[in-house]
């Protein structure tokens, strides 16, 4: 039996991105999470009356998922979306997956077709502690959310903030909102150096 209590008051504690999610999307709203991992952030989204559902590939994570009572899906979002209809969900959400897949781009352009509003999460490759890695140890960094070695990582793609920015530029997509994370507080200053994660939302 899980206690919705300690898990909620745990993982918003441990999560700033979480609870900044939670507090943007209202009660009843159609929420698809997209490497929705273990389905934690699902399963806080039930909690407040969030009709959401998920998509996983690892059959350990979808095992918890089911064990919190949350509706997910076995798949691979690299192999498409297309058999979701158009603007069926409020809101998409990837969150610390968009760069373990391999063509991003199209996901997300797929993603803004079946949800009004896409919300995507990433670790910040642009943060103080990575750069000054790279330039001092000269080699690929492992730190608490790049937690991998080059050869085993299932990382593809490596993004800062500002990347990301440019990426949204340059395809037209309108930033309608952002937030930036480092351990457990909001970081207004500078984000490209000092954030760990990046979320964005955009339509």
């Amino acid at each position: 039996m899980i206690d919705s209590k300690i898990l909620s008051s745990t993982t918003l504690r441990e999560r700033p991105d979480f609870a900044y999610i939670l507090d943007v999307i209202s009660p009843g709203s159609r929420v698809l999470d997209l490497g929705c991992g273990n389905g934690d952030l699902l399963y806080l989204l039930k909690q407040k009356g969030i009709r959401g559902q998920g998509i996983e590939k690892d059959e350990d994570a979808i095992v918890e998922c089911i064990r919190k009572g949350v509706y997910v899906h076995h798949g691979d979002i690299d192999e498409g979306l297309s058999h979701h209809e158009d603007k069926r969900f409020d809101y998409v959400i990837l969150n610390q997956t968009i760069q373990e897949t391999r063509h991003p781009g199209d996901i997300i352009k797929e993603c803004l077709r079946i949800g009004k509003r896409v919300i995507i999460v990433f670790p910040n490759f642009g943060y103080w502690e990575v750069r000054f890695r790279i330039l001092f140890q000269g080699k690929t960094p492992v730190t608490d959310l790049l937690p991998y070695r080059w050869f085993n990582t299932p990382n593809l793609h490596f993004l800062s903030v500002l990347d990301f920015q440019e990426f949204c530029d340059i395809r037209g997509f309108t930033v309608e909102d952002r937030a930036f994370f480092t351990d457990l507080k909001q970081v207004r200053f500078s984000p490209n150096f000092f954030a760990k994660l990046a979320l964005f939302q955009i339509r």
